[in-house]
């Protein structure tokens, strides 16, 4: 009768000494998580977008098929003199497209890698860049409508899992994918 006692005893404190523990650890931060950096000095400042600088029209010896990795007949082309990395992280670019009718549209845009969005800055009328209506960043799809946009972000811009090429990296790339290297 005493060990019986002595063993619900036991496991009472036992019982109360673990929910005791169990709920210190789950009311308690981790010391990471009180942290906001590794360095407390360091915290990372709210992102600003650079001032947009639009670039010239583009020539047709400045442009660079960009090969989209599907079977439409529209075809793409990055202007290599448009192409710009800025301090806040996106990759500024102009784009042509050409249908196969002979339609042409030129595009000024940019894709934050860190976030894996994209931007149109402005639209090419006549020879004459034409802010674009909504100023709204929009997620990168990987679909058959917009794969131009996932391409230059994977493949050329952001490499999952690289550190972000150096402009001359992103063009060379651009210009031996497109066989002319």
């Amino acid at each position: 009768m005493k060990t019986t006692v002595s063993m619900h005893i036991l496991s009472s404190r036992l019982r109360d000494g673990v929910l005791a523990a169990l709920a210190l650890c789950c009311l308690a931060q981790p010391v990471a998580a009180q942290r906001t950096a590794l360095f407390e000095g360091s915290a990372e400042a709210e992102w600003k977008e650079a001032a947009l600088r639009l670039p010239a029209y583009p020539s047709a010896a400045d442009l660079i098929p960009l090969d989209v990795r599907s079977s439409t007949s529209t075809r793409f082309f990055v202007d290599a003199r448009s192409l710009s990395l800025a301090e806040d992280g996106v990759v500024r670019y102009t784009l042509v497209v050409r249908g196969a009718g002979g339609a042409e549209n030129v595009s000024f845009e940019g894709i934050r890698c860190a976030t894996a969005e994209r931007k149109l800055y402005a639209l090419a009328r006549a020879g004459e860049w034409v802010p674009a209506r909504s100023d709204a960043w929009r997620q990168i799809e990987d679909n058959a409508f917009n794969r131009q946009h996932a391409v230059l972000a994977k493949e050329y811009f952001c490499p999952p899992g690289a550190a972000r090429p150096s402009l001359p990296e992103i063009l060379d790339l651009l210009r031996k994918d497109a066989g002319l290297r």
